[in-house]
């Protein structure tokens, strides 16, 4: 009899999940994960909870209250003399945040009775998991599933090496003890541009480089259009099409060798971050020898309800590729888990929301115009800004507007792309309309509450026949 029913490798997002949902469902469960905190501690979460997603979102509303304090509160008659940012406070608040949550996921496990084991996984037969923990020692334990939610880890690029110290890569960016007078960027991501957003509202010179000649071409490109015009204004200088040759450090700065349309290019700054995406974490894992298949882009390779090529084995999140994004690797853990229980859970790719958590924000759900035109799909827009909402109006920024794109024939919901205030927030309704097959009509029947931002998204849906009400 084997030792678990399921053993699930990393406790991020997608295995903490999987791993509770597992023993919600009956199944004697244990979770297998490695990452120790600054002091030498086990924490739970992964990367999303321990230096990305939670810690990112902490830093990004201290500096946004900062900025607001600076450039906004004179203007709803609120003033503060010596106003300053104390940046030891600021992270302080941020571990805080972190170890609540991540504590947090220790007391789930509790709650669920999943095992918590700390150490390195390696896969030594399709039922046997080897654990070595910090000080060690090994552990072979056997099980009848296992489900791999490894994640991923910063990508790096050669032509700019991380030290750790000057040049450094997300993590190192949610650390520094000071605001960097001169900030560079490599890549104009979300990681680059959150990072560069929080380090630019307390001061520092952001510069972005990004060797793509659109920007955030991913997103509607009337939105993105906004968002690049807006982030110029809040100081970050993006430039495109800007391909990084070398990065070296001396005299206490990092000089960034770049080529863009106008030829060599040369940049100074204090410090570097490299945001060039994410690549999938199998080292170590023994995936490979067991027979596990492995992509040239090193993602583990699975099936539409993510098992392996080898029977019994499963894996979720960032290490499968698709969209890096905690939500969706979360998801994917509670399917394999129903599946293992003998569910026939599926989960739909095609209304995965997608947030870069700027200010505003950008989110957006489902396809885009360019896309649409590339598949030769005949659709429909409406759209509202934010300018003409009474809510937005009163809270004191109109930036940006609601998009809703539907299929010309149907009225169904093809996609929703927003670029404003709480937009993380709002898309959540396009989400749930889009689950439930609904069209442009439907949002537009339906009644939204007055004075609130979700009007525009009610108001775009109007748009989306000609008869939006107050623009």
């Amino acid at each position: 009899m084997a030792d678990y029913n399921v053993i699930v490798i990393g406790a991020g997002p997608a295995g903490y999940v999987a791993a509770i949902r597992c023993a919600q469902l009956g199944m004697k469960t244990a979770c297998i994960d490695k990452w120790l905190n600054p002091e030498g501690k086990s924490s739970l979460g992964g990367t999303c909870l321990n230096v990305g997603c939670i810690p990112s979102k902490a830093l990004l509303d201290s500096s946004h209250h900062y900025y607001f304090m600076q450039k906004h509160a004179a203007a709803h008659g609120i003033t503060c003399k010596d106003l300053d940012i104390d940046v030891a406070a600021m992270q302080v608040r941020k571990a805080n945040v972190v170890k609540k949550l991540t504590q947090g996921i220790g007391a789930l496990f509790k709650k669920n009775k999943v095992t918590s084991i700390e150490g390195a996984a390696r896969l030594v037969g399709n039922q046997e998991v080897e654990i070595t923990a910090p000080d060690g020692s090994k552990q072979t334990l056997t099980t009848d599933n296992i489900i791999i939610a490894t994640g991923s880890v910063p990508a790096r690029i050669p032509v700019a090496p991380t030290d750790d110290k000057l040049i450094v890569d997300s993590t190192g960016a949610l650390a520094f003890d000071s605001v960097p007078q001169r900030l560079g960027v490599i890549g104009a991501g979300a990681i680059g541009l959150e990072l560069g957003s929080v380090w630019s509202r307390l001061g520092s010179q952001v510069t972005i480089l990004e060797a793509l000649p659109d920007f955030l071409a991913m997103a509607d490109q009337k939105i993105a259009t906004l968002a690049q015009r807006e982030l110029k204004k809040q100081g970050l200088d993006i430039h495109l099409g800007a391909s990084v040759t070398g990065a070296t450090v001396a005299n206490n700065e990092v000089s960034v060798s770049y080529k863009d349309n106008k030829g060599e290019q040369q940049l100074l700054v204090d410090k570097l971050i490299v945001a060039v995406g994410r690549k999938p974490n199998t080292e170590g894992l023994g995936a490979a020898e067991l027979g596990i298949q492995i992509n040239e882009r090193g993602f583990i390779e699975v099936d539409e309800f993510r098992q392996t090529a080898v029977q019994g084995i499963y894996a979720v999140g960032d290490v499968i590729g698709g969209p890096m994004l905690a939500h969706k690797g979360s998801e994917e853990g509670v399917m394999v888990a129903e599946r293992i229980a003998g569910q026939k859970s599926e989960m739909s790719y095609d209304t995965v929301p997608w947030v870069i958590y700027t200010w505003p924000e950008v989110a957006w759900v489902g396809k885009t115009e360019t896309e649409l035109k590339a598949a030769g799909v005949a659709y429909k827009v409406g759209q509202f800004p934010f300018a003409a909402s009474g809510r937005a109006q009163a809270h004191g920024d109109t930036t940006g507007m609601v998009r809703i794109v539907a299929d010309a024939e149907t009225d169904s919901i093809l996609g929703v792309h927003i670029f404003g205030i709480s937009a993380s927030e709002l898309i959540s309704e396009a989400v749930v309309a889009m689950e439930f097959e609904g069209s442009a009509e439907d949002l537009a029947r339906t009644i939204h509450a007055h004075p609130t931002l979700a009007e525009a998204v009610h108001e775009a849906a109007l748009g989306v026949d000609g008869r939006t009400i107050h623009a």
